[in-house]
């Protein structure tokens, strides 16, 4: 992490001639809780030891400028006339982020930044919303906005929505922007209200595997299936699935397809998962929290189905092995990281064979991590 903020630092000084304003904002896991956040649901997740740093300085060139070290990528741009880039491309998080703040009618002149990262791409760990995070944290403190922290998660929520044209909720941003060392917050997406559990995994630890893939429909899928889930909820008669019972959802079963059926299924069991694995934590019951883990991905995999086959395989690798607890995929889908809860002193046979069994499966390489919980989004003395 030294070197990541000494390289951003460096970098700044040496373009812009003066000492910027460092802000750290962190990646996430999410122990247990997929697709229930835009349910208005529960999640549960924590902010990592991993995440980007930005270096933030006003501007008295008449233009502002951000510069993606990690893809030495480099814009100029104007605050007058914003208005998305292609599809795909970084620069959308950070004008969707300052074209929010100028909605609320804050404003904010003309800025240099320059950020980088070390979350894994494609891991799931949520990059885009630790950038989004940094630049609303950021221009908070340079431009003096009063914004707090709910206001600005919002703000990289909607930039998100507005000018990257996905429809998430509410968690990425919120386990970024509030984490807290050592612990997982059992996150109400209803109220943006959380409670944090500090987690002891004693004698286990949480280990990410990384398929190294990422199928391209994820996009198109996520806001499939969040159209399906209002409109059981509209069946119903309810703000939102987090209503639902399974005996509320049995009345409507002629009225839906199958899949759509499984889906509003999915997430119902889910949010009860979400909350038992709350007591679980509270009760030192760590294998009852290993098997809602597993549970999470049955369903993942089965009836919300956007789980795939190198994930599936990472998470059997799992079930063969008695020293991991609990496995699932985390994050959207169709690709990343499998979540696992693994014995410490077994992490690296478990991590060796789970590894060959994948490159020899696939003929590919997967990638393991380890993370510690830790503080939201801050400022870097």
């Amino acid at each position: 992490m030294n070197k990541l903020i000494s390289n951003v630092k460096e970098t700044f000084i040496n373009t812009h001639k003066t000492e910027p304003l460092l802000i750290f904002s962190p990646g996430r896991i999410n122990i247990i809780g997929e697709h229930t956040d835009y349910n208005d649901g529960f999640v549960f997740p924590a902010a990592v030891d991993k995440g980007i740093v930005a270096a933030f300085g006003k501007s008295d060139s008449g233009k502002s400028t951000a510069f993606a070290l990690d893809m030495d990528s480099h814009i100029e741009f104007s605050l007058e006339d914003l208005k998305p880039s292609k599809q795909g491309s970084w620069e959308n998080y950070v004008f969707g982020v300052i074209a929010e703040i100028q909605n609320r009618s804050n404003i904010i002149g003309d800025f240099n930044v320059v950020f980088q990262g070390n979350i894994p791409a494609g891991s799931g760990m949520s990059s885009s919303a630790a950038l989004e995070n940094s630049v609303v944290y950021g221009l908070n403190e340079l431009f003096k906005l009063g914004l707090s922290k709910h206001d600005m998660i919002h703000i990289s929520q909607k930039a998100e929505h507005n000018y990257v044209g996905v429809n998430c909720g509410i968690m990425d941003q919120y386990a970024s922007m509030f984490g807290i060392k050592n612990n997982a917050l059992l996150l109400d997406c209803r109220t943006i209200e959380s409670k944090p559990y500090e987690i002891n995994f004693k004698d286990h630890q949480l280990m990410l595997i990384n398929t190294n893939v990422k199928h391209s429909l994820s996009d198109s899928a996520y806001n499939d299936r969040r159209s399906a889930c209002e409109h059981i909820s509209k069946l119903l008669g309810i703000k939102a699935l987090r209503d639902a019972t399974e005996n509320d959802l049995k009345t409507i079963k002629d009225q839906v397809t199958e899949e759509n059926y499984q889906k509003a299924l999915f997430v119902i069991q889910e949010n009860n998962r979400a909350l038992k694995a709350s007591k679980a934590i509270e009760d030192d019951d760590l294998i009852t929290l290993g098997n809602l883990i597993y549970g999470s991905h049955d369903g993942l995999q089965h009836q919300y189905k956007v789980s795939c086959e190198e994930l599936d395989f990472l998470v059997e690798q799992a079930k063969l092995n008695k020293a991991v607890l609990g496995a699932r995929m985390m994050g959207g889908g169709f690709g990343g990281c499998t979540i696992n809860l693994v014995e410490k002193n077994a992490i690296e046979n478990f991590a060796e064979t789970a590894s060959k069994a994948y490159q020899d499966k696939f003929n590919k390489a997967c990638s393991v991590y380890f993370v510690e919980l830790s503080n939201g989004t801050h400022i870097i003395k």
